[in-house]
């Protein structure tokens, strides 16, 4: 059994992780699902409340295709319609639509904690599968391919959206 592709894999995942948990650690619970406001407008902009939501989906998914078991990470169904990538972004400033901030924090970390432990641990013939997701699969050929994306690029590009977030609601950088 050959372990080199998931642990490169695996390297970005943790990376993301590191960030993500910079990014979240000091956004107040209010502010969580709240859009940033602009004088007497709204940035309709992806908050952290959506994009943990939404990120969250996606660690049982690696984990299945990884052949684990996925049951004591995944969220709640009731994510699926708030969250998937067909949902939008909601302002919540009221805090009645998404689940709360801790938990939101929680799925996400422990989900793709879970995630970069499973890379680390496949053998680097299930990397060179080819992708389970049809209609990814132009893009992504194979599984490997397909979660380098959504533990990095996927990741990171929700990250940004987090770091933008920030700067307009007036935070600062992570």
């Amino acid at each position: 059994m050959t372990k080199n592709i998931g642990p490169m894999i695996a390297a970005s995942a943790r990376l993301g992780l590191g960030y993500a948990e910079r990014l979240l650690g000091d956004v107040p619970a209010e502010k969580f699902g709240a859009f940033a406001k602009v004088g007497n407008g709204q940035i309709k902009s992806n908050h952290p409340a959506f994009v943990c939501g939404h990120l969250s989906l996606y660690a049982p998914k690696i984990l299945a295709d990884l052949g684990q078991d996925a049951s004591a990470i995944g969220p709640p169904e009731s994510y699926d319609a708030l969250f998937s990538k067909d949902a939008t972004c909601q302002d919540d400033s009221d805090q009645k639509l998404y689940p709360s901030a801790d938990e939101l924090r929680r799925v996400l970390i422990e989900g793709y904690t879970a995630v970069a432990d499973a890379l680390e641990q496949s053998d680097d013939t299930i990397f060179l599968t080819e992708n389970s997701n049809e209609v990814m699969r132009k893009k992504f050929p194979t599984t490997g391919a397909m979660h380098g994306f959504y533990v990095g690029g996927h990741f990171m590009i929700h990250m940004g959206q987090i770091s933008a977030w920030r700067r307009a609601i007036g935070m600062g950088p992570a």
